[in-house]
């Protein structure tokens, strides 16, 4: 019965992430602690674990759209995995409450990023959007994308967070990328991210498989009617549900 409310929770949870087309780990984390009352290492574990289901169909669709640099991803992607892979192990040596206050915190840091995102392609020029993807050469290119890839992946690990905003603005910042492969791009660095890191909360005993599937479920099935709104609203309204929605779920975590 608990699973079954979970699953009907996660569906209303689902129609507002797939509205604002976030991944929304913050918010599972939230709900499942506060309202549910799972601990918060199980509630990361399984929000990580959710989020490659979530990018799986997105990475598809943007692969087929071309909007993807895919041996930078896959770089990005697989050293992201090491960082979450370790970091999920560190997340059981930190006391409930410090992992809580420390996640909600990470949450308001994601929502100010997605905001500083926002702004920075605002005041990019037409030109500098360019169609076709960076240049990908030489060893200091390779390396930035490992590090990229290592830092946000050990800060999805250690919190449960997708780090999509820090993803995107590495790429974009320190890559060169475009909005458009750097959003195509950072689907594709998500999901070994969340499954090496959904694995490690697994080994040390932190991810409830039967939890797992009432959240993925319930989201997945929301957030496909949630999407059909996305263009129903005016884009300033939209823009700022996306900024607010992970500050609304570090809120919530706070209680």
């Amino acid at each position: 019965m608990l699973l079954i409310q979970i699953a009907l929770v996660m569906v209303l949870l689902g129609l507002l992430l797939g509205f604002v087309g976030a991944g929304g780990s913050g918010f599972i984390i939230s709900i499942l602690t506060v309202v549910f009352g799972y601990p918060i290492h199980t509630a990361l574990g399984t929000a990580l674990a959710a989020m490659f289901f979530s990018s799986l169909s997105g990475s598809v669709s943007h692969y087929r759209e071309g909007n993807m640099v895919l041996r930078t991803g896959a770089v990005v992607g697989l050293a992201g995995a090491a960082g979450a892979w370790v970091s999920s192990g560190w997340s059981s040596l930190i006391p409930e409450d410090q992992l809580g206050f420390m996640t909600s915190g990470m949450l308001f840091a994601s929502g100010l990023a997605l905001w500083f995102r926002m702004l920075y392609v605002s005041r990019r020029s037409k030109a500098s959007e360019v169609s076709a993807p960076p240049v990908v050469q030489g060893f200091r290119y390779w390396l930035q994308a490992l590090l990229i890839g290592l830092i946000t992946g050990a800060l999805s690990g250690l919190f449960g967070i997708g780090s999509t905003p820090f993803i995107q603005i590495g790429l974009m910042l320190v890559l060169g990328m475009s909005m458009r492969f750097a959003a195509g791009t950072t689907m594709l660095v998500i999901m070994p991210i969340a499954l090496a890191g959904g694995a490690g909360y697994l080994s040390i005993g932190y991810l409830d498989v039967q939890l797992l599937a009432a959240v993925v479920v319930g989201t997945m099935s929301g957030s496909y009617v949630g999407a059909k709104f996305t263009k129903r609203v005016p884009v300033v309204w939209l823009k700022t549900c996306m900024v607010l929605t992970p500050m609304i779920g570090a809120a919530i975590l706070l209680l």
